[in-house]
C-alpha cells in the first residue's frame, strides 16, 4: 500500500517512527549526562561539551519527529481519531520541554565555567566572591528539574504514540 508519494521514508519506511528513536534515545541519555555534571561539579570541564553536543542533537531530533509526524498524520489521514491527537498534541508540547533543558545545560556550563574562575581567584587571594558559585548551584538545580521534565514529556508523548498504534494494529 503507498502511503503518499511525497511522504518522507528512510530506507521505504516512514521518517516518524525511526526519527523518534533519536528523540528516545538522545534526549534521556543527554539528561543523565546533565544531571551528572550538574550534581557533580568537577566533571563540567571533562564531560561538559560531550553533554552539550548531545543536548543539542536530542534537542535537534525533537523538530524533526514533529515534522515527520505531521507528514505521516497528514498522508495517513487520520484526524478523527482520538488516540492520533493525543499524541501529536503531547509531541508538540515536548518542544518547549527540550529547548528549555538544552537552553540550560548551555547556562549551566556557562555559570560552572564562571564559578571556576571565581573559584581559582579567591584561591590566589582574590576576594570572597561567591555569585557564580551560587548561580551555579541554582541553575544546577534548574537543570535536574527540567531534565526529569524533559523525559517524563518524551515518556508520555511515546507512550500515546505506542498507545495509538497497538489500538489501531489490535482493531485491524
Amino acid at each position: 500500500m503507498a502511503i503518499a508519494d511525497d511522504l518522507v521514508t528512510i530506507f521505504g519506511l516512514p521518517a516518524h517512527p525511526l526519527l523518534v528513536h533519536a528523540v528516545v534515545v538522545l534526549l534521556p541519555l543527554s539528561a543523565a549526562g546533565a544531571i551528572a555534571v550538574a550534581v557533580r561539579p568537577a566533571w563540567r570541564a571533562r564531560f561538559g561539551w560531550p553533554v552539550l553536543a548531545l543536548t543539542a542533537a536530542a534537542v535537534g531530533a525533537v523538530p524533526m519527529a514533529q515534522a515527520a509526524g505531521e507528514q505521516l498524520d497528514a498522508a495517513l489521514g487520520t484526524p478523527q481519531d482520538p488516540l492520533i491527537r493525543r499524541h501529536a498534541d503531547l509531541g508538540n508540547d515536548l518542544m518547549p520541554f527540550a529547548l528549555g533543558f538544552g537552553v540550560l545545560v548551555v547556562v549551566l556550563l556557562v555559570a560552572g565555567r564562571l564559578a571556576d574562575r571565581e573559584r581559582a581567584a579567591d584561591g590566589e587571594g582574590g576576594g570572597d566572591a561567591k555569585t557564580w558559585r551560587t548561580i551555579s548551584v541554582l541553575v544546577s538545580a534548574l537543570v535536574v528539574v527540567a531534565a526529569v521534565a524533559a523525559v517524563v514529556q518524551t515518556v508520555r508523548v511515546g507512550h500515546s504514540g505506542s498507545t495509538a498504534v497497538w489500538d489501531y494494529v489490535t482493531n485491524l
